[in-house]
């Protein structure tokens, strides 16, 4: 079984449920809230990928698990965010704003940054960018299916309602089938490389969470606010980073897409960890 044929329709399918539930007071949230906003992009956005670059080097990855790594970190937030957002007891509405305005944003900043990942350090191992392929890739499979789910709910906000409950539920189901059948089909390159990725993702993961505390205390955030910001710039859209590394259309290789694999297993753990401390905090 092609993973292609598994992670196009489960991308889609997150990316249209997002639509469903955004209303326009969530992008009102940016003058409401603007520091826990503004705090939480940057870590995202403009942190995340540099953490990345910096422990890729660090870690002395292969060229192919570096743009990996970099991708992983240059997707928008997860579209589990909100829930484990409500399950910490964080700003859910926030956690809401902030996964829409990263799945816009980074609709412009991922071709930005891996075009310059790639001529730094990939080209010479052979991989290229075609950033063309990647902004219509990405159009397709995220700007249009939450355009579609944006006009659903206004047109059938009833019907919305119950769609987006459905769908949220099998959003984690989803991405663990997804996450098995890759394994299933690369277990034996994911085992060679577990250790030394493995480490530098977790470590991606750890970092990200620690720089985005500092960011929303920084910023005068609440504690609800502050554990949003932690999980949403810890929790990255790993079906978007396997769809760009495994598409024919784009990378073509599906070694690219085992940092986004084991992000998404350490990211689920961690965050559960953290789940739980701020609940008993």
């Amino acid at each position: 079984m092609n993973t292609l044929w598994i992670v196009l329709p489960v991308l889609t399918l997150l990316m249209f449920d997002l639509g469903l539930g955004l209303k326009m007071a969530d992008f009102r949230m940016v003058i409401k809230k603007p520091r826990p906003v503004a705090a939480a992009l940057f870590g995202q956005i403009v942190l995340l990928p540099c953490i990345a670059a910096g422990l890729s080097w660090l870690f002395r990855l292969p060229p192919v698990f570096s743009t990996g790594l970099v991708l992983i970190a240059c997707c928008p937030g997860g579209s589990s965010s909100n829930v484990f957002s409500k399950m910490a007891g964080g700003d859910v509405a926030l956690s809401v704003t902030l996964t829409a305005l990263s799945s816009i944003i980074t609709l412009f900043t991922i071709p930005m940054v891996m075009g310059l990942v790639t001529a730094l350090s990939g080209e010479s191992a052979g991989i290229v960018l075609p950033v063309g392929n990647l902004i219509k890739q990405n159009l397709l499979l995220v700007l249009l299916p939450v355009a579609a789910g944006i006009g659903l709910h206004h047109a059938l906000p009833s019907f919305a309602k119950k769609a987006d409950r459905i769908l949220s539920a099998l959003a984690l189901p989803l991405l663990l089938l997804l996450i098995s059948v890759f394994y299933a089909q690369h277990h034996r390159a994911i085992i060679d490389n577990i250790g030394r990725l493995g480490a530098a993702v977790t470590a991606l993961i750890l970092v990200a969470a620690g720089c985005a505390s500092l960011l929303a205390r920084l910023s005068g955030s609440s504690t609800a606010q502050r554990r949003t910001i932690v999980i949403e710039v810890g929790m990255q859209n790993a079906a978007q980073a396997i769809a760009i590394a495994t598409s024919p259309f784009i990378f073509a290789d599906a070694d690219m897409a085992i940092p986004a694999i084991l992000y998404s297993l350490m990211m689920n753990i961690i965050l559960l960890a953290y789940v739980f401390l701020s609940r008993r905090g």
